[in-house]
């Protein structure tokens, strides 16, 4: 037993060695591209205009925090992102609902989706202006477009990949559709929605910044189409800098939320099963007709389709 909990000592300390490795690593790439990158630039050896430099960056940067634009730009452009990626969000789910609804829809729509998803959406940009204007309307629309007819493929895919053994086990027991789609179908499908948000989140800011080079006068996009245009390569590889960290910092957001939201569930299960599932067992028995539902609930929240068999073989025994 002591040689086994050395071995596992042993594999943590590689583990966490690994990492450190690995972060290590990383951070002296960067530190020596940055290095690189200002010694040549002061050297002569690249053209200080044209590539610019990391101490002309942050200078730039810092004449911009003080003079506090860099905040409307910044607050802007994370604003329309965040209102794309929800309504994009909301969209998807209800779309793939609706086609998981009806099989014929689906097969209708399936050509003009793919053909959409398929489609360059730059391209949109230009017809949403004519259509909607110059206005933030219009890059909403435009963030929400690079994202939402993938988005919708995916999720349908994942609501139709569904185990059938579970979804007829409800029909079975004389469960409607209803009874499938919010007892098997969307609780299977969480892992696949918040794998779509973590895609998501990064298209909409794509989205976003298309729209921004054509419809905006604030905002990082304008920064960056702005900057070329007078030819200031401080703004614009600033710009480039911070939309890097801010498609981080939103994609942490969501691995931050997807962990606490597992945390909270595994915590307070017990709490959950026994406050939704003695409430629900009560009233189904009470009307006679749905009490086998309540097996089923058990059966499906802990994985254990056996449960309900056994049950239901126990009642014929007793018939």
């Amino acid at each position: 037993m002591s040689e086994l909990s050395n071995r596992q000592k042993r594999y943590l300390l590689l583990q966490k060695r690994h990492h450190l490795i690995v972060n290590l690593s990383r951070l002296l790439i960067l530190i020596l591209f940055l290095g690189l990158w200002e010694i040549t630039s002061r050297l002569g050896m690249i053209d200080s205009f044209v590539f610019s430099s990391p101490a002309k960056i942050v200078r730039c940067f810092w004449s911009m925090v003080l003079d506090r634009s860099i905040f409307l730009h910044l607050g802007i452009t994370l604003y329309e992102t965040i209102l794309s990626f929800l309504f994009v969000t909301g969209i998807s789910i209800l779309i793939a609902v609706i086609l998981w609804y009806s099989k014929k829809l689906s097969e209708i729509l399936d050509p003009y989706l793919v053909v959409l998803n398929s489609l360059p959406k730059s391209a949109l940009a230009p017809l949403l202006i004519v259509w909607l204007g110059a206005n933030q309307t219009t890059i909403i629309i435009a963030g929400m477009s690079v994202a939402i007819f993938g988005s919708i493929l995916n999720l349908y895919t994942s609501f139709t990949t569904i185990d059938e053994e579970k979804i007829k086990l409800i029909y079975t027991l004389h469960g409607t559709r209803h009874h499938a789609l919010t007892k098997v179908v969307l609780p299977s499908s969480i892992p696949a929605i918040i794998s779509n948000m973590k895609v998501n989140i990064g298209l909409c800011l794509v989205g976003v910044i298309i729209g921004e080079f054509l419809a905006a006068r604030n905002g990082l996009g304008y920064l960056i189409i702005y900057s070329s245009q007078v030819f200031k390569m401080d703004w614009l590889l600033m710009s480039i800098v911070l939309l890097c960290i801010m498609a981080m910092g939103l994609y942490a957001l969501i691995n931050l939320v997807e962990k606490l939201c597992k945390k909270t569930v595994l915590k307070n299960q017990g709490k959950r099963i026994l406050f939704l599932q003695v409430p629900l067992s009560l009233i189904l028995f009470m009307t006679n007709t749905s009490f086998p539902f309540f097996i089923l609930l058990c059966a499906l929240k802990h994985g254990d389709i056996s449960l309900y068999k056994d049950k239901q073989h126990d009642q014929r025994q007793n018939i």
